[in-house]
């Protein structure tokens, strides 16, 4: 059988609100607690790959290890709401893992942020925005370079090659213009959502749709166990060496695994839709 990867967007793809925002929330609130000024993060005026590198500056002098407990924290709360996900794209994610598929998430979110994610779905790869710490195990504020654009078109590519599997058996998940480039490279692209240029771009042939309705995840996995795997993935991810450079993509991003234990829980009726050819 030939080998496939399912490729995700997670925010407003998987996810139902942007995870940078959710979670500045939750580590504003925590610093407000203990009396300490919060800066609010700009959210325009900027293009998106400035807007981006200007959040991740806001945890600069943070312990790597703290940002890591904080995120862990933070979807073990955030995942238990009524509408925290997109039930069908995540249907869709749990039928690739079912079938045996490669999934990846591919996103502009710090990779502290969504490894927690990852782990709680089951998803192995991870190719997310890198932050960078000294040799102290302290953030930055710095990145590799925002997982964004064409960015993620160079990791899916990056990920196939090192896979050895046919981008035109793949699939790709996304919600955004800036998705275009990833959805594009793939033989089976899917818009999740309205977004008016995939819109247009999704009317030619070989494009499908995915509704953005929301929901709690459609899964049933205890709470402690999946808290578990969060914070196990957390504290076991590594990064892997790619084409380039001795541990980084020339992108400059870091591609990441988490292990994490076996999740392989049917859920949805996307069966057609994941396996379609």
């Amino acid at each position: 059988m030939t080998r496939r990867i399912a490729f995700f967007d997670v925010d407003q793809t998987l996810l139902a609100e942007k995870s940078m925002i959710s979670f500045w929330r939750f580590w504003s609130a925590s610093l407000a607690r203990s009396g300490r000024r919060v800066p609010a993060p700009r959210t325009s005026g900027a293009d998106r790959e400035t807007l981006n590198r200007a959040y991740f500056t806001l945890f600069a002098g943070v312990r790597r290890r703290r940002l890591e407990e904080a995120a862990a924290e933070w979807y073990a709360h955030y995942r238990r709401g009524p509408d925290a996900y997109l039930t069908a794209t995540v249907a869709a994610l749990e039928e690739h893992r079912a079938s045996g598929d490669e999934v990846a998430l591919v996103t502009g979110c710090g990779d502290i942020l969504v490894r927690p994610v990852a782990g709680h779905l089951g998803v192995l790869h991870v190719l997310a925005t890198e932050q960078l710490t000294d040799g102290s195990g302290v953030l930055t504020g710095e990145v590799r370079r925002p997982m964004i654009a064409a960015a993620k078109a160079e990791a899916v590519v990056e990920l196939a090659r090192r896979l050895d599997v046919p981008l035109r058996e793949c699939r790709a998940y996304g919600d955004h213009s800036s998705d275009l480039a990833m959805l594009s490279l793939v033989g089976h692209p899917v818009v999740v959502g309205d977004d008016p240029v995939l819109a247009e771009r999704g009317a030619e042939p070989g494009w499908r749709f995915l509704s953005a309705t929301t929901g709690p995840q459609p899964t049933e996995a205890a709470t402690t166990t999946a808290t578990t795997e969060a914070a196990t993935a957390t504290a076991t991810a590594t990064a892997t060496a790619t084409a380039t450079g001795a541990q980084h993509m020339a992108s400059g991003t870091a591609l990441r695994h988490v292990d994490t234990a076996d999740r392989r829980q049917h859920v949805g009726t996307v069966t057609g839709l994941v396996h379609a050819t």
